[in-house]
């Protein structure tokens, strides 16, 4: 049972000193001493609970009654064990953020195969000193020069004057 406990969380301590602030190391350093020691002891514990012996202490201990007593006592004792109300909200939060994440990285790959996309045309089109305008055009349509709108354009309309 030890070794399921301590298989059950396991910390990177390696990846956690690499966050800790320098002026903070000495308390990093006392808290994984004291997980540390918690761990040690948790793994010294056996993995079930040393039965007792009841025939033993009837043989000799003088009064059986007492020791029938205390064993019908023991077996009647029910220690509860808090329920754990906090794991399926945890889990329900991992798989809520495990979800957003996901959307995350598929809008950011499209992000990227859109940005692969445009840096392939820019590295399949002619230089751009020997482009002339309509290869400019051609290339950034967006730059061209929308003659319905501008109707007067290099010259400025003489209503604008």
């Amino acid at each position: 049972m030890a070794a399921k406990r301590l298989a059950l969380r396991s910390i990177d301590w390696i990846a956690f000193s690499d966050r800790v602030p320098q002026n903070q190391r000495l308390m990093f350093n006392a808290l994984k001493k004291q997980s540390d020691d918690i761990s040690a002891k948790l793994a010294a514990l056996p993995e079930k609970t040393p039965t007792i012996d009841w025939a033993y202490y009837r043989k000799h201990v003088p009064q059986t009654a007492m020791v029938n007593d205390f064993e019908k006592k023991f077996m009647a004792l029910k220690i509860p064990q808090p329920e754990d109300t906090q794991t399926s909200k945890i889990n329900a939060q991992e798989k809520e953020s495990e979800h957003s994440a996901l959307k995350y990285i598929a809008a950011s790959n499209a992000i990227i195969a859109e940005f692969e996309q445009q840096l392939q045309q820019y590295k399949t089109m002619i230089p751009f000193e020997e482009m002339t305008v309509e290869d400019v055009n051609q290339a950034f349509p967006e730059t061209r020069l929308d003659k319905e709108k501008n109707k007067y354009w290099p010259f400025q309309s003489i209503s604008n004057l």
